[in-house]
């Protein structure tokens, strides 16, 4: 059977189902909890048959288990048994790290998400390191302060796609990427990209979902 992926942002949940078109999406927020999560998906999934799931959440995971609870979401997720309560092998990864996996096409890659706060991983090889750029200094805060669709929505487009450009060109510079994927719902603000940047496509955390369970990417944090 199919592997289930699932998407956890700071404002929704998405759904897709390996070999399938139909996405599924219901609402987050800032008192969603692992539990609600979980029940959520059963129930926007009702119907479909799956044996394997892959969950993607905006938080530090180590080792399958997230090691600290997401800042844009409730609390619950650290300690939660995923596996038991969906009932099947379940793989739990950071959100960026998942869509890395499905964006990655060889080499060495940064990605950078930008939704709710600013997702990041590096891949180099094929071996994944995730990352957690947005909660560095950057002015008189951090960079996930200045370029979260949060801003976007209070300082406008001008602005924030300046401050972007910087934030790219300053990261890309530290880790000497051959590529950078920006992705997230922020990227489709952004109508021209940053050097040696490309867009990123939102489905590929699916795709970063199915292909957790294939042999080359087993272990991937």
């Amino acid at each position: 059977m199919p592997v289930l992926g699932v998407d956890v942002g700071g404002s929704h949940v998405k759904v897709l189902l390996e070999g399938q078109a139909e996405r599924r999406r219901f609402a987050s927020g800032r008192d969603f909890t692992a539990q609600a999560m979980v029940e959520g998906v059963l129930a926007a999934v009702d119907g479909w048959s799956f044996d394997r799931v892959s969950v993607g959440i905006p938080t530090p995971v180590r080792g399958g288990k997230p090691i600290a609870e997401p800042v844009n979401l409730g609390d619950g997720w650290v300690g939660f048994d995923y596996e038991a309560a969906f009932g099947v092998p379940t793989k739990v990864v950071n959100d960026a790290v998942m869509q890395a996996i499905g964006s990655y096409d060889g080499g060495r890659m940064l990605f950078l998400g930008l939704g709710t706060g600013l997702g990041s991983a590096l891949i180099a090889d094929g071996v994944v390191e995730p990352l957690e750029l947005g909660h560095l200094p950057y002015r008189k805060k951090t960079f996930e302060d200045y370029v979260s669709e949060g801003v976007l929505a209070r300082e406008g487009k001008k602005k924030w796609r300046k401050t972007v450009f910087d934030v790219v060109a300053r990261l890309a510079a530290a880790l000497e990427p051959d590529y950078v994927v920006i992705g997230g719902g922020g990227a489709k603000e952004l109508d021209e990209l940053p050097p040696n940047s490309r867009r990123g496509d939102n489905t590929r955390a699916f795709v970063g979902g199915f292909r957790l369970w294939q042999p080359e990417w087993d272990g991937s944090r």
